[in-house]
């Protein structure tokens, strides 16, 4: 199964409070961070609504 690489590049200071629980619950706590985590439709959801705030890569 695919898995992907979530950073994040932006801070969620001034965001609203629905992306910084999505950032803590993906396992975000600071510009730099990274979590892979196995690419499933709840993970897709979670990386739509903080999307300005981290890339995303696919790995192997």
């Amino acid at each position: 199964m695919a898995r992907l690489k979530v950073t994040q590049t932006k801070s969620v200071i001034g965001g609203k409070q629905n992306q910084r629980d999505t950032l803590r619950t993906l396992g975000l706590k600071r510009i730099g961070d990274v979590v892979v985590k196995e690419d499933r439709p709840e993970i897709r959801g979670m990386v739509t609504t903080v999307a300005h705030l981290v890339t995303v890569e696919e790995v192997e």
